[in-house]
């Protein structure tokens, strides 16, 4: 693997390593994924100046780049995103390990008994853009749910991705398991990733987490199964019995708390009723923000609003912009939704139950809410730990992907003497 010229060699190498750590990771003790886990969380705690210190090169590398304030954030690492990431691991570790569960098990006439029960998926190649936590993220999860993994983080988090996956080898190490358990893409070569989409003989299944773009390509290009986690294009319907307070405040959080993350809110919908009983306080408020709000209609009108254009609703900003528009009625922002969506998360505020239950029945979001900001569209604020991604399709993975995420199952059939008929 010392020659990273030659990339088809390289990644088949990287392949068939992880394939073969698949293969005892299937059967890894619990009490040794634990600890590899909670090792790596202390290896990041003690190499966190190392991490600090790889992450400004990237930072000078992502400026020359030219990259987005937005991106920017992303890429930047600082203490207390470091003490998150070991945070995360060590949650991951304490969760119930997802390998080896009796889902479901039944007796047949025939004497067979039957059992389904969780396994590791095998390999999974994880393609990802800026945020090095991702390389926390995504291989703890692997390794929780017993898979191998294969990281190929963005060129702009290339030195910090480097010294997080430095500290989970630690852990795996001290744990006694496979180093080549957790492997990363060694390379920025963009050649790796065509690569990664190719290899059906040692990846079972591709991850792409980052913005339309890459999603897009892995979705043309790739011959290994996909969890897609396409756009966060997330919408705020501002219902017409929401309480104003409450509107502003989840307007305000949805959108400004991470601009850059894929919950962040892109377009608010407000309903007639509700902006004829208090105005535009939602909209002054996200102005007053600093947010650039790219209004139709009479939204537009409200002082310090940018007209719309018509690709403004369906764009995912990913900045201090948003879209915004009056609706008349649930009905009118389910359609908006369902035109200018992605199936990610989406969000009502309301005080009607009924409102809220016809909202959440007729969309078919992966995450859908109520008086609650789509900032929450995260795997660790669902109970996760962490997550490799937000999948939106809706084969076998949708929402969070988290460990539990990344198990298949298998039958176990045991009988006594059985023969068919």
């Amino acid at each position: 693997m010392k020659d990273h010229t030659d990339i088809p060699a390289l990644m088949a190498d990287i392949g068939a390593k992880a394939r073969a750590a698949a293969a005892e990771l299937a059967f890894a003790a619990e009490d040794r994924k634990v600890a590899a886990l909670q090792s790596a969380a202390y290896a990041i705690m003690d190499n966190r100046q190392a991490i600090l210190d790889a992450n400004c090169e990237d930072l000078v590398y992502g400026e020359e780049k030219g990259l987005t304030p937005a991106m920017m954030d992303r890429l930047t690492l600082d203490e207390a995103r470091v003490r998150a990431m070991a945070d995360g691991l060590r949650a991951v570790a304490e969760q119930r390990d997802p390998v080896g569960r009796t889902l479901a098990e039944w007796d047949m006439p025939s004497g067979l008994h039957i059992r389904r029960v969780s396994t590791p998926l095998g390999v999974v190649g994880v393609i990802y853009e800026s945020r090095p936590n991702v390389t926390a993220d995504a291989g703890a999860l692997c390794l929780k749910s017993g898979n191998a993994a294969i990281l190929r983080g963005g060129s702009e988090s290339f030195h910090s991705s480097a010294a997080i996956h430095d500290c989970l080898v630690t852990g795996l190490k001290q744990a006694g398991l496979p180093e080549t358990a957790i492997q990363r893409v060694p390379v920025r070569d963009r050649e790796a990733v065509a690569e990664m989409l190719r290899m059906t003989q040692h990846i079972d299944v591709i991850v792409p987490r980052g913005g339309k773009g890459l999603v897009g390509l892995v979705q043309r290009e790739a011959r290994v199964p996909v969890f897609a986690h396409l756009e966060g294009i997330c919408h705020l319907y501002i219902g017409a019995t929401a309480d104003p307070a409450m509107a502003v405040e989840i307007a305000l959080n949805a959108k400004t708390r991470r601009t850059g993350i894929c919950g962040a809110m892109e377009c608010v919908l407000i309903d007639w009723r509700f902006y004829t009983q208090h105005g535009p306080v939602v909209i002054e408020a996200l102005r007053d923000a600093g947010v650039e709000v790219r209004a139709a209609g009479d939204l537009a009108k409200v002082a310090g609003t940018v007209k719309a254009a018509p690709e403004d609703f369906g764009e995912e900003f990913l900045d201090m912009i948003c879209a915004a528009k009056l609706v008349d009625g649930v009905d009118e922002a389910i359609d908006h939704i369902r035109t200018y969506g992605s199936n990610h998360t989406d969000a009502i505020v309301t005080e009607d139950d009924r409102a809220a239950e016809y909202f959440f029945q007729r969309l078919d979001s992966a995450i859908l809410m109520r008086n609650a900001s789509t900032q929450f569209a995260d795997g660790g604020e669902f109970g996760m730990g962490a997550e490799i991604g937000i999948a939106t399709g809706k084969m076998h993975a949708r929402g969070p992907v988290g460990a539990e995420q990344l198990t298949s199952f298998k039958y176990l059939v045991t009988g006594n003497g059985a023969v068919r008929r």
